[in-house]
């Protein structure tokens, strides 16, 4: 299927590995060019840069203007903007509990989840109204449906994520961007199954093995695996294209049947 992606430009962030690694891949791979976000780099987002129109942009999102110097550099460098993917995000889990939760906790996950997408957000939106047709998808996550106590300051983050994206979808979609927001369960990542990830520190909160913690973190779903990242990335792919013209102001699961809910 010929996605009609090849010439545009796209700026991702959060994409020296797992899920953002992925998606440069796929837009990349569909000829377009790519300004890859990231506060630091990867061996394999060199590589790809070296088979691609892929630029590395080393840049901390959480600071106030790194969204903007990130923007800025892609469209000096590929002169214009089509497509936005807000990816990058961050989870600890939060064991000891909410009232041990300091202010410092909560802009750390707010900053980190919410406010560098709405940075973004904000200075690529005149350059995407400049060459619309144009779209924004933005990586929310089931949490933001879910709401966990162990994650609680991650879950309200990606709730306003997502509601935030569905407003901006209301706004600029008679002006020609859309907005779509695609909500992933467990994927298959170091955020989750590192060294660092969700499930080693559980594992070692709780005297059991990462293994165990993964396998109950998919026991509810109907698939009873991991997400993969080239999956999300094929979804967004799929909302990024002229494919799904029509489709804007949606939240998108790719989940495994995790949330049962309607």
């Amino acid at each position: 299927m010929d996605l009609h992606l090849s010439g545009k430009v796209a700026v991702v962030t959060g994409a020296s590995k797992g899920i953002g690694l992925a998606i440069a891949r796929a837009l990349a791979s569909e000829g377009v060019r790519v300004a890859a976000g990231a506060r630091k780099g990867s061996a394999e987002l060199s590589e790809l840069a070296m088979r691609f129109a892929v630029q590395p942009v080393l840049v901390d999102l959480t600071t106030p203007d790194g969204p903007s110097r990130l923007v800025e550099q892609a469209v000096g460098t590929f002169g214009g903007l089509d497509i936005l993917v807000n990816n990058v995000g961050a989870v600890r889990p939060r064991l000891e509990g909410f009232l041990a939760l300091t202010d410092e906790d909560w802009d750390w996950a707010l900053t980190i989840n919410f406010l560098a997408a709405v940075r973004t957000t904000r200075a690529a939106l005149p350059h995407l109204l400049d060459r619309a047709p144009a779209t924004i998808v933005t990586v929310s996550s089931v949490n933001a449906l879910l709401p966990d106590p162990t994650v609680i300051d991650y879950s309200a983050a990606k709730g306003a994520l997502t509601n935030f994206c569905k407003s901006v979808s209301k706004k600029f979609g008679p002006r020609g961007v859309r907005v779509n927001t695609v909500s992933p369960g467990p994927v298959a990542t170091d955020l989750w199954l590192g060294d660092r990830g969700v499930a080693a520190t559980v594992a070692r909160a709780t005297d059991s093995h990462p293994d165990q913690v993964a396998k109950q973190a998919v026991a509810d779903t109907s698939t009873g695996r991991f997400t993969h990242p080239q999956e999300v990335a094929d979804l967004v792919l799929l909302l990024v294209s002229d494919r799904a013209g029509n489709v804007t102001g949606t939240d998108v699961l790719i989940d495994g049947g995790l949330v049962k809910t309607l």
